[in-house]
């Protein structure tokens, strides 16, 4: 589990965008909306980071967006590695994606929410993360305030997947509620946070990446090199505003 500082969340050179809450969307990336959506590109996170945020790492077409990671050099890094977030944070709500990984150790593929000092708020932050050293393993994570659930940095949880993340696709969703969060995975209920401690109250950014490390071996590996570019799938992502039904047929929603 996380056991350093948060390492998703060093960003920089972001556009400042409204905070307010913003409509539901459901989005299966036939293009990529540049109204919705800010590519990260031409910074790395920190030192722990060994490649360099790439827009040409992130593409979407024929309703698929590829998030990658490629043996390509930018900037003083060796590898080129993608980053996709919204431009708008959105509040309570549920949250749903459907993805399938690559594998390879000392790699990290997340779908996540997080707002921060970069635009003038707590971080708080909401982690789906598949450390693809072990792809039958998700791990989720919270933080308020810069702080996980138990005060420290590194309080997550374990979920074995139904499946190995990069033999098929799977749902992950979260539904985001003042006094509660809970994380499901292919529709199932995996986990149930009720601790205030450990639920943020600030809208957050949508954001999916897929990026390498050469140093955090005890979390995520030994780096291996992949032979050539490889990439996260991401078939869908919806936000769904709370008090709203159900808005397409994958959605955790319509079991309710």
């Amino acid at each position: 589990m996380r056991a350093v500082a948060p390492l998703l969340t060093g960003l920089i050179l972001l556009p400042v965008a409204a905070m307010a809450q913003s409509t539901s969307f459901h989005d299966d990336f036939a293009s990529l909306d540049s109204k919705r959506w800010y590519v990260s590109d031409g910074w790395a996170n920190g030192a722990h980071q060994n490649c360099t945020w790439s827009s040409g790492q992130v593409t979407a077409a024929d309703d698929m967006l590829k998030v990658g990671f490629a043996p390509v050099p930018k900037g003083e890094r060796q590898y080129s590695c993608g980053e996709i977030q919204t431009k708008q944070a959105y509040g309570y709500g549920t949250y749903e994606a459907r993805l399938k990984t690559p594998a390879g150790s000392g790699l990290n593929a997340a779908f996540f929410t997080y707002i921060g000092p970069q635009q003038g708020k707590p971080h708080d932050e909401i982690d789906f993360e598949i450390l693809l050293k072990d792809t039958s393993i998700v791990e989720t994570t919270t933080f308020v305030n810069g702080k996980s659930g138990d005060g420290e940095i590194g309080a997550g949880q374990k979920h074995t997947l139904p499946h190995p993340s990069d033999s098929d696709f799977i749902d992950y969703a979260v539904t985001w509620e003042p006094d509660e969060i809970r994380y499901y995975i292919n529709g199932e209920l995996v986990r149930t946070l009720t601790d205030p401690v450990m639920i943020p109250s600030n809208p957050q950014r949508i954001f999916f990446s897929l990026w390498g490390t050469d140093t955090l071996t005890d979390w995520m590996g030994t780096f291996t090199p992949p032979a050539g570019p490889i990439a996260m799938e991401v078939d869908w992502v919806a936000f769904t505003a709370p008090g709203e039904s159900c808005a397409f047929p994958q959605s955790v929603l319509c079991a309710d």
